[in-house]
């Protein structure tokens, strides 16, 4: 291409991408068809006079959330960067995009169903407003106070106006009668009979190896040794997962909350982990069909798509 084209070529790609004029306009005005205004435009590209660069706000990855996405066949997916993988770090990185996501997508006529987790405690700092909708606890109580299930419903609640739906037992207890008689109260019925009127949740990643999981830090030495034995490797709610994210069901009995049957029919479960020690959790979670968005962090991002 001589000196003459370039410069052609280049008045056409700066009056269309710069000045916004329309190729029916640059036609008129340089009295040339529109086809040729379009070859231009694609020459300008093909020989580098016009080089596009997509500057994504925040601290979203792009290209790795759309791997993520096309990989584990989501919806959505966020790859968030963050400055090291220091746990504290990165579930405040997570729990602030998170919080940003249900802002944006959660609607007055959702239903939101919630669980517990470090990550979506560090979530409510974040969460500034949410359109008032009913919000629903999925799993009974576990962790720290400000951890527990009915915590985050409670400050979620407080922010969006609507009703809370609480489950004021224990995720895990010592017994299945003790869990029927349980499930029998009415409070906790209440919240039960909710579960299939979700239309969003947002759920975090419980790790069996490396140990971080609510479940886990409930249960005694000797039931955390027979339960890993039996293959499980995460947990996600009330339910048990192995590596390949089957469902092992050794405490399905003695457990409040969802069913994984459940949690599939509910069309957006955005799940929220990241750090090297979720790794495989997080995986095994993938595994079994219950993400439909996924945020995490981008070298965990990294990790997954070079596993699978």
């Amino acid at each position: 291409m001589g000196p003459d084209e370039t410069v052609q070529v280049a008045l056409v790609a700066r009056e269309h991408y710069v000045n916004g004029k329309s190729r029916v306009d640059i036609a008129e005005e340089l009295q040339i068809s529109r086809f040729k205004v379009a070859r231009m435009l694609e020459i300008a590209v093909e020989t580098g006079i016009v080089a596009f660069t997509i500057n994504a706000p925040g601290a979203v990855n792009i290209e790795l959330s759309s791997q993520l996405k096309a990989r584990f066949a989501l919806d959505r997916a966020f790859a968030v960067a963050t400055p090291n993988d220091l746990s504290t770090n990165v579930r405040d990185a997570l729990g602030r995009v998170s919080a940003d996501l249900l802002t944006e997508i959660v609607t007055e006529t959702d239903v939101l169903g919630l669980a517990s987790g470090r990550t979506l405690s560090s979530m409510i700092g974040h969460l500034g407003h949410l359109a008032k909708c009913d919000v629903i606890q999925m799993a009974g109580m576990a962790g720290p106070v400000h951890e527990t299930s009915n915590a985050v419903v409670r400050e979620i609640q407080e922010v969006s106006g609507g009703v809370a739906y609480s489950i004021y037992a224990p995720l895990v207890v010592s017994d299945a009668a003790t869990a029927d008689s349980l499930r029998r109260q009415p409070s906790i019925q209440a919240a039960f009979r909710r579960f299939p009127d979700i239309t969003k949740a947002i759920v975090a990643a419980g790790s069996w190896s490396p140990p971080e999981s609510q479940i886990y830090n409930g249960l005694s030495d000797d039931e955390r040794i027979d339960i890993y034995n039996k293959g499980v490797r995460a947990d996600v709610c009330a339910t048990l997962l192995d590596d390949k994210g089957h469902e092992i069901p050794a405490l399905a009995d003695r457990t409040l909350g969802i069913t994984l049957d459940q949690l599939r029919e509910i069309p957006e479960v955005i799940v929220v982990a990241g750090g090297q020690q979720k790794t495989q959790a997080l995986r095994s979670i993938l595994r079994a069909h219950v993400a439909t968005t996924l945020v995490t962090d981008a070298r965990m991002a990294e990790r997954l798509l070079a596993a699978e």
